[in-house]
């Protein structure tokens, strides 16, 4: 991987990757603002905000950008999370000064007009009511409740309805002055484009750009066993039971990527061989990663009948048990390095996937890692580096988000 980078001088930075075998550009204009950075007043705002910045400036409003990007075949969109918003557009590399253009019109001066603020209000809440309808992201945010309560990254990112009906313009225009400045952007791009071509046409139109963002306060969480149940009448039971684990940054990340893919991460995973084809107890069940600057979690997602909650919950305390004993046998440790070199091949064959990880690491401080540094990097994983990182990301407190017709009580039993 070689990567190109440059500060501006108003701070904004700027990073990208050259393909001169591909015909496009992605290109991604990262802001340092998520739900995490959010007063109480301000719940939602990080993505209600993404979804207005499209409706765009004096100049560009939302029809004339959406016509000029359907008038060269672009794709664009943008995405929030509880620590960064990233807007982003895919494009010929000869349409990339109009990308650039809109990008920062969006960015820099957006209109905030009454009536475009108040359809997308309705645009949000039916987004929060498509959520509310889907057990499966129900039981997520329990879990991120249950693991994280009290902290700022414990709110939903999309807020709550109250919140969201309450936002009035005055709050959308003071967090965008508060948080959208050149030195919180990081504009990223991969593809066919020289590095000091994108370097000149962010100069000309994020240069000019003044401001500071505010900073953000990093609070290691306090996590107690816990679980946050959700009654509903389902077909099925949906459970994510977990506990903390290592953060963003922590070396050990590539053990316990290894790690995660063993336990649930694929089809030959110890818990979809245990509970899906084994068992016949679940059609869907996987384990994830949940990594951010001060804290981090281990999850195993999972939907049975009701009836069986009991029976999968200790299959998943039987299983982590068993990883914390005994770790990964030679085998499992093999195969899961083989997948990750794998993936990391396939996804960096995508302009798009290398746009995001140059985006996502400069913004939040990790190393731009070339492949052979990556694959070094997990082949160095041995059974002392799963033994370390096992017991810091699988080892309790436990907490538990659920959803469904079950009772809280015989649930507590096995966060404890």
């Amino acid at each position: 991987m070689h990567y190109d980078s440059t500060t501006l001088p108003n701070g904004l930075r700027i990073v990208s990757e050259e393909m001169p075998t591909v015909a496009s550009v992605a290109i991604g204009c990262w802001v340092d603002t998520g739900s995490r950075d959010e007063r109480p007043e301000e719940a939602g705002v990080s993505h209600f905000l993404e979804h207005l910045l499209f409706k765009g400036s004096d100049r560009w409003p939302a029809r004339r950008i959406s016509e000029a990007f359907d008038a060269v075949g672009a794709r664009h969109n943008a995405f929030t999370s509880k620590e960064y918003t990233c807007f982003w557009a895919r494009l010929r590399d000869e349409d990339l000064p109009l990308g650039v253009e809109i990008l920062a019109e969006m960015l820099r001066r957006p209109a905030f007009r009454p009536d475009e603020i108040d359809a997308e209000r309705s645009v949000v809440l039916e987004e929060i009511n498509m959520n509310d309808d889907d057990p499966t992201d129900v039981a997520h945010e329990r879990f991120i409740e249950a693991l994280w309560e009290g902290h700022p990254l414990a709110p939903p990112v999309l807020g709550t309805r109250g919140s969201i009906e309450a936002m009035t313009r005055e709050i959308i225009d003071g967090y965008w002055a508060r948080r959208y400045a050149p030195s919180s952007v990081v504009v990223a791009a991969a593809g066919r484009i020289p590095h000091d071509r994108l370097v000149e046409l962010v100069e000309r139109w994020f240069g000019d750009w003044e401001g500071d963002a505010g900073g953000r306060r990093l609070q290691p969480p306090a996590v107690e066993p816990r679980v946050r149940l959700e009654r509903r009448d389902t077909e099925q039971a949906h459970l994510v039971f977990g506990s903390p684990a290592i953060p963003r940054d922590d070396e050990r990340r590539f053990a316990h990527l290894v790690v995660d893919h063993v336990l649930g991460g694929g089809m030959s995973s110890r818990l979809f061989r245990e509970i899906r084809e084994e068992r016949g107890l679940a059609y869907a069940v996987h384990s994830f990663r949940l990594p951010f600057a001060e804290a981090g979690a281990s999850g195993i997602y999972v939907g049975t009948t009701p009836s069986r909650a009991a029976e999968v919950l200790k299959l998943v305390r039987a299983e982590l048990d068993k990883l914390l004993a005994s770790g990964l046998d030679d085998d499992e440790l093999e195969r899961a390095k083989g997948h990750m070199k794998g993936a990391l091949a396939l996804a960096l064959e995508d302009a798009n996937s290398r746009m995001n990880r140059l985006g996502r690491n400069e913004l939040t401080g990790l190393p731009h890692l070339s492949v052979d540094e990556i694959v070094a990097r997990v082949d160095a994983v041995d059974a002392e580096a799963v033994r370390d990182v096992v017991a810091a990301s699988y080892g309790g407190p436990y907490v538990l988000g659920a959803v469904g017709p079950l009772d809280e009580e015989q649930l507590e039993g096995f966060v404890r």
